[in-house]
């Protein structure tokens, strides 16, 4: 196997699943042991490295981008809305990480207008109703 190639699909799954117990350790130990918590955020970015998989997309958030800092909000790491960005700040390192929500307020526009839309077709066909 040459060295840019990558892993077998079946490693990168394992990695996945141990990246996974890693950052649910870490939510665990955070309160009792913070320093714990960061040392497994460490190791599973170096699980991701070595087999070249992503960390889950809902861990993704958890740790600060700059210092690899395990992210508790509340404790040590502020979550703020602003215009159509989700602002995380870290208090280790002071980094702001932006992460824009656009499609989910996109979804909510859209489901609006459906709810919208089905309300004034049932009103048009009570009213149809009605009339004849």
């Amino acid at each position: 196997m040459s060295r840019g190639s990558k892993k077998p699909k079946w490693m990168r799954n394992i990695a996945k699943e141990r990246m996974d117990i890693l950052f649910t350790l870490a939510m665990k130990e955070f309160p009792k042991n913070s320093s714990r918590s960061h040392r497994y955020v460490e190791i599973a970015r170096d699980i991701s490295k070595k087999y070249k998989a992503k960390i889950p997309q809902k861990w993704s958030r958890s740790y600060c981008k700059n210092c690899y800092k395990f992210l508790f909000p509340g404790k040590n790491s502020n979550v703020r809305l602003i215009s159509s960005e989700v602002h995380i700040k870290c208090h280790e390192c002071d980094n702001v990480m932006i992460v824009p929500y656009k499609k989910e307020k996109k979804l909510k526009r859209r489901s609006k207008i459906n709810a919208h839309i089905i309300k004034e077709r049932t009103n048009e066909q009570i009213s149809f109703h009605n009339n004849h």
